[in-house]
C-alpha cells in the first residue's frame, strides 16, 4: 500500500495541469486557483514519501518484467530512494510557491492558462525523471524536460524568445545525443537498464574499449564520459552553458523553477549513478576541471553583467560549476546539499526579482535612490580585525590543533581537506562580503562575522556528517569516491596553495584600501583587465563562434550534397 501511495505525487501534478487546461470555472474559484490545491496535495505527499522511505526503505514499483527485455519498448517503473525523495520534496515544495506566485504574476497574459498547465506538467515530468528505475525512463523523461523548456518560453512571437528558446532546445540536443550513446554503450557493455544491476555487473565484468591502436580505455570510463555530456548540457557547464543567457526572455517564475530544479538534474544524474562514476577516476577529473572552469567563468561574466536576469543567470552557471566539481573530487552528498540551499536561495531571488521587474514597469522612479547618504570610505579597524582573526588565524588553529595536538591524520584524506577548504573560502567569501557594510557599527559587523562563521562551520559539518549518512550510509562506499577522486600531489597541493593565497592577498588589499593607500599593479596586469572585461561582458564570444561554426558546418553540408546530386547524375 505504501509503494503506490508514492504515485500519488506526479498524480495529482498531472491533475492539476488538466483542471488549468480543460477545467471549466465554478462561482467559487478560477480553476487556474482550484489547480493550486492538487500541487500543495503534491508537496504533501512528497513529504509523507520521504518521511516512509527514511523508515521503511527504498520504494520499488515496476510495470514490467525486469528479466524480459520485450515486455516494454520503454521499461517504465519507480525508484525511489532517499536521494529521489529528497529530490521529489525540493521540486514540489519549490514548484508549489512558484505556481501560487505565477496566478498573479501572469494572470494579465493572454495565454495564462496555457503557462499554468505546463508548469505543472513540467513538475509532473521532473518527478517522474527523479523517481525512475532505469536509465531508459529516465531518459525519457529527460528529453520531455528539454522539449518542456523550449515550450516554457511562451512570447513565441518576440523574436528574441524564440531565438533563445531554440537555442536551448538544440544545444540540449547535442549534449543528449551523447547522454543516448552512453545508455546504449552501457547496455552493450552489461546488458541491463536497472540502476542497480548495472552497477553489480559494472564491478563484476570490468572492460576496456579501444579507442585507437594500442590504446584502451575502460569501459566504466566511456559509459560515465558521454552521460556527462548530458549532465553538462543539462547543467549549463562550459562550453555547452551559453543556452541558459538566451533563455532569460521567459517569464521570471520560469527561471525560478529553471534555476532551482531543472538545471540541477546534472546534478542528480551524477548522484543517481555515484557507483558508476565512482569507478572511473577519469571521468571524475574531468568533471573537476570541467565544474572549475565552468565557476570561474561564470563568476567572471556575472561581475560585469547590467542586467539584472543575466547577472543572477551567469550566478547560476557558477554555482552549477562548483556542484559540478563537488562532483569531481567525490563529494556527492556535498554537491547535492549544494543543489537543495541554492535551489531554494535562487528560487526566491528570481520571484523578488519578479516583484522588481513589475514595480520597475509601474513606476519609472523604481529603485529610488537617496542622493544623500555617502559610503564612508573605509572601516574600522575592529572590523577588519575580526574579520583578519576568523577567515585565517581561526582556520589555521583549527587545522594544527585537530592535525597536531589531537594527531587526526586529516592529511591522509584530501576529501576531508578538501571539504574543511571549501567551510574556509565559503565562510572567507561570506565575511569579505560583510566588510560592505559602512552604515552599521563596527561591533555589529564584527558579530555578524562571527555569527557568518559559526553558521556557515556547522551548516558545512552537518552535511558532510549527518546528511552524508543520510544519503549514503555505508561509510566505505563514501570513502571509496573520495579515494576514486584523488588529485595528483603537485595539484592538490597547488589548489590548498592557490586558496590560501588568495585569502590572505584579498584581505591585505582591503586593509590597503582602508587605510587609503593604493594596490600596486603591474601595468601587464592592468592591460590585462582591461582586454578582459570586454571578453567577459560578450560572454567569451560564445555565440559567435558557435554561430560562425554552425555557418560552416551548414556550408560543409551544402557542398556534399551538391557532390552526391552530381554523382548521382
Amino acid at each position: 500500500m505504501f509503494q503506490w501511495f508514492m504515485l500519488s505525487v506526479p498524480l495529482f501534478l498531472l491533475l492539476a495541469s488538466g483542471i488549468v487546461m480543460i477545467g471549466a470555472d465554478t462561482p467559487r474559484f478560477r480553476r487556474e486557483r482550484l489547480a493550486a490545491y492538487p500541487v500543495g496535495l503534491a508537496f504533501l505527499g512528497s513529504f509523507a514519501t520521504l518521511y516512509l522511505v527514511t523508515c521503511e526503505g527504498p520504494i520499488v514499483i515496476r510495470f514490467y518484467d525486469p528479466s524480459s527485455a520485450a515486455s516494454l519498448i520503454i521499461p517504465l517503473g519507480f525508484y525511489v530512494d532517499r536521494l529521489a525523495a529528497v529530490m521529489m520534496t525540493l521540486i514540489t515544495a519549490v514548484s508549489m510557491l512558484i505556481y501560487i506566485y505565477s496566478t498573479t504574476y501572469m494572470y494579465q497574459d493572454s495565454h495564462a492558462r496555457r503557462y499554468l498547465s505546463l508548469i505543472c506538467l513540467t513538475d509532473f515530468v521532473l518527478i517522474c525523471m527523479v523517481s525512475s528505475s532505469n536509465l531508459m525512463m529516465l531518459f525519457l523523461f529527460w528529453q520531455l524536460l528539454s522539449y518542456l523548456l523550449y515550450l516554457l518560453a511562451h512570447n513565441h512571437a518576440h523574436t528574441g524568445t524564440l531565438a533563445g528558446a531554440f537555442k536551448t532546445f538544440t544545444i540540449l540536443r547535442i549534449a543528449d545525443m551523447a547522454f543516448l550513446a552512453g545508455i546504449v554503450l552501457a547496455f552493450q557493455l552489461y546488458g541491463t537498464f536497472e540502476f542497480h544491476e548495472l552497477f553489480v555487473r559494472a564491478i563484476e565484468m570490468p572492460m576496456t574499449l579501444p579507442v585507437w591502436p594500442g590504446v584502451d580505455i575502460s569501459g566504466t570510463t566511456a559509459v560515465t564520459f558521454l552521460i556527462f555530456i548530458g549532465a553538462m548540457g543539462k547543467s549549463a557547464q562550459f562550453p555547452l552553458h551559453f543556452w541558459l543567457p538566451g533563455s532569460l526572455f521567459a517569464p521570471t517564475p520560469v527561471h525560478a523553477m529553471l534555476h532551482a530544479g531543472i538545471i540541477n538534474a546534472g546534478g542528480f544524474l551524477i548522484n543517481r549513478l555515484a557507483p558508476l562514476f565512482g569507478m572511473s577516476t577519469t571521468t571524475l577529473h574531468i568533471a573537476f576541471v570541467i565544474g572549475t572552469l565552468t565557476a570561474v567563468l561564470g563568476a567572471s561574466m556575472m561581475l560585469v553583467q547590467s542586467d539584472i536576469k543575466k547577472t543572477l543567470g551567469f550566478s547560476t552557471i557558477s554555482q552549477m560549476g562548483y556542484m559540478i566539481m563537488e562532483c569531481g573530487l567525490g563529494a556527492f552528498s556535498l554537491a547535492v546539499f549544494h543543489l537543495i540551499a541554492h535551489g531554494l536561495f535562487k528560487a526566491t531571488v528570481f520571484l523578488y526579482c519578479g516583484n522588481v521587474i513589475h514595480k520597475t514597469r509601474q513606476d519609472p522612479h523604481v529603485p529610488h535612490t537617496d542622493h544623500t547618504v555617502t559610503d564612508e570610505p573605509g572601516f574600522s579597524r575592529l572590523t577588519w580585525s575580526t574579520g583578519f582573526v576568523t577567515t585565517l588565524i581561526i582556520p589555521l588553529l583549527i587545522l594544527l590543533v585537530t592535525h597536531g595536538v589531537l594527531r587526526i591524520p586529516l592529511l591522509e584524506s584530501q576529501g576531508t581537506v578538501i571539504i574543511l577548504f571549501f567551510i574556509w573560502i565559503t565562510s572567507s567569501q561570506a565575511i569579505l562580503t560583510l566588510t560592505r557594510l559602512r552604515a552599521v557599527a563596527s561591533w555589529k559587523v564584527s558579530a555578524a562575522m562571527l555569527v557568518t562563521l559559526l553558521f556557515i562551520v556547522f551548516t558545512y559539518l552537518f552535511a558532510v556528517e549527518s546528511f552524508t549518512a543520510f544519503l549514503y550510509p555505508n561509510p566505505e562506499e563514501v570513502a571509496s569516491y573520495f579515494k576514486a577522486a584523488d588529485l595528483p600531489d603537485w595539484l592538490f597541493d597547488l589548489l590548498l596553495l592557490g586558496a590560501t593565497g588568495l585569502t590572505v592577498l584579498g584581505w591585505y588589499y582591503l586593509y590597503l584600501r582602508a587605510h587609503g593607500q593604493s594596490v600596486w599593479m603591474p601595468s601587464w596586469i592592468e592591460g590585462l583587465r582591461s582586454r578582459l572585461y570586454p571578453l567577459f561582458m560578450n560572454r567569451l564570444y560564445t555565440d559567435e563562434i558557435y554561430r560562425w561554426i554552425g555557418l560552416k558546418v551548414g556550408q560543409l553540408i551544402h557542398r556534399i550534397d551538391k557532390l552526391e546530386r552530381g554523382w548521382s547524375r
